[in-house]
């Protein structure tokens, strides 16, 4: 048979186990309920890009500052050549996951003129292949024809 000190201790244990359970259960809440939320944050902007494989792509909060600069200009002039305005409210630019995470990785580190100006060419860049010659992209990131 248990004693009672034991009893009380074994029921403070799960007590605290059930608090900590409580505490996770509503940390992962709150972090589906940001990530599916439709509002962005405070001096952010909530873009998706065209990924192949989901109809809308993955979703990116921009931060306003960004939408000044001319990689983002372009993008949302390219945007609208190919999607047009959308029905659903929705910013979808024409550039998938991989692409934009670099964009937002390069620009967070405050790029020079001639960065930014590449950039913007090499997304412009149409690749004039013909036949069979199939465009890769190169270690530089650059589109280059086989």
């Amino acid at each position: 048979m248990i004693s009672s000190e034991r009893l009380v201790q074994l029921a403070k244990k799960w007590q605290k186990m059930a608090i900590l359970g409580r505490k996770r259960i509503m940390a992962k809440v709150q972090d589906i309920e940001e990530c599916s939320s439709s509002v962005a944050a405070k001096g952010h902007c909530v873009v998706y890009t065209a990924d192949g494989r989901r109809v809308d792509g993955r979703r990116f909060k921009v931060p306003l500052v960004y939408l000044g600069m001319v990689v983002f200009s372009e993008l949302l002039r390219m945007s609208q050549e190919e999607f047009g305005f959308t029905s659903n409210g929705r910013i979808v630019l024409p550039c998938d996951a991989a692409e934009m995470e670099y964009i937002m990785w390069l620009l967070k580190r405050n790029p020079s003129v001639e960065v930014v100006n590449a950039l913007v060419s090499s997304m412009l860049m149409p690749c004039h292949c013909t036949g069979s010659m199939v465009p890769t992209v190169g270690v530089n990131q650059q589109i280059s024809c086989l």
